[in-house]
């Protein structure tokens, strides 16, 4: 099973005090534009956070630059508002030094896919228990308005007056080619959703990428519209559960079938039945690449939920077993006789 020890989390909820909303919500005034997105997310993670068994002095929030990276501010726990692209290096260096945090990553699709890419990908090949939420909203929000790593092929924006040239990264694709060992995808307006996406990624060890759409109404307004609007969400999302039937359609008379190797759209009927369908399978790597390039398709739904979850060594541990194994072994170091060692000379 992909998730914490229950026995670590028991022990938790035995003394931490019964905590609700109101003990995660900061002192300072939010500052994003009305309507934003962000607001969504901030709401759900403080309804969520006092059902999590842990103190509120246990978590730290960690951002870098962008509209998403005031997040710490709002949040009633320690946090860290960093520099541009590096909140996952930040946030290495704290779980490291104190293992026992549990540790969140507030970025956006600029913020963590262009200057901060490297950054990204090396923490969740790491597999360290760190949970990273990537606002997707497709644009550069905080220098109002020029395309992003995510902006649509043609997108036109300040910076594209004539339209985008750059293929847009894929979030999911770029964490499931890291091999971060958990990978979920939610929406800003799908509270209910986003909560139980927030619950999973704290309830894995291990590195948990979830990328959240977020509309930004001021600079990109409407572009996860189709996905949210209630007369089109129903064939244009796919809700993704384990072991069932990848189906959806607003009689869920639609599903996805692979041809070989190939997937296709079909409608259920005389020719094409749910035993025809794809089982959506959690721990199946290559399932969960193939759901993720259905992305930008409009051939095809966007999933929606959690696309792969499995439990790999992790990071800090092995860390801490190498640590101990060189003390048990060679003994405490001594940083000068490391200095004064053999891989060293004189300039004269």
């Amino acid at each position: 099973m992909c998730i914490r020890d229950s026995n670590i989390m028991a022990e938790a909820k035995v003394k931490t005090p019964k905590l609700d909303r109101r003990d995660f919500v900061s002192d300072q005034a939010v500052r994003w534009c009305p309507g934003c997105g962000d607001y969504a997310i901030l709401a759900q993670t403080q309804k969520v956070f006092p059902d999590l068994g842990a103190d509120k002095e246990n978590f730290v929030f960690i951002s870098g630059i962008g509209c998403s990276s005031r997040f710490p501010y709002y949040m009633n726990t320690y946090g860290f508002h960093t520099i541009h692209g590096r909140a996952p290096a930040i946030a290495s260096g704290v779980k490291l030094a104190n293992p026992d945090l549990s540790v969140w990553v507030i970025t956006g699709d600029g913020d963590a896919l262009s200057i901060g890419g490297n950054h990204t990908i090396h923490l969740l090949r790491r597999n360290l228990d760190i949970n990273v939420m990537l606002f997707n909203n497709r644009i550069y929000g905080l220098t109002k308005g020029q395309y992003s790593p995510t902006s649509e092929l043609g997108k036109i924006t300040k910076s594209t007056p004539l339209g985008s040239l750059d293929r847009p990264f894929n979030p999911l694709a770029l964490a499931l080619g890291s091999h971060s060992s958990f990978v979920a995808r939610a929406i800003d307006r799908e509270t209910a959703h986003l909560q139980s996406m927030i619950k999973r990624a704290n309830s894995h060890t291990g590195s948990s990428f979830i990328e959240i759409y977020q509309n930004c109404n001021i600079f990109n307004d409407g572009a996860f519209a189709p996905m949210t609007d209630r007369e089109t969400k129903s064939d244009t999302v796919l809700w993704l559960e384990n072991k069932k039937p990848l189906l959806f359609g607003s009689e869920m008379n639609k599903g996805i079938m692979v041809d070989g190797n190939v997937p296709k759209v079909v409608e259920l009927g005389d020719k094409w039945g749910v035993d025809d369908l794809l089982v959506h399978d959690e721990t199946d790597w290559t399932i969960a690449m193939m759901l993720s390039h259905f992305t930008y398709q409009d051939d095809f739904p966007n999933p929606i939920g959690v696309f792969y979850c499995v439990d790999e060594p992790i990071y800090e541990v092995m860390l801490n077993e190498q640590i101990e194994y060189a003390i048990k072994n060679k003994g405490n170091g001594d940083i000068q006789t490391l200095l004064d060692g053999a891989d060293n000379w004189v300039v004269e």
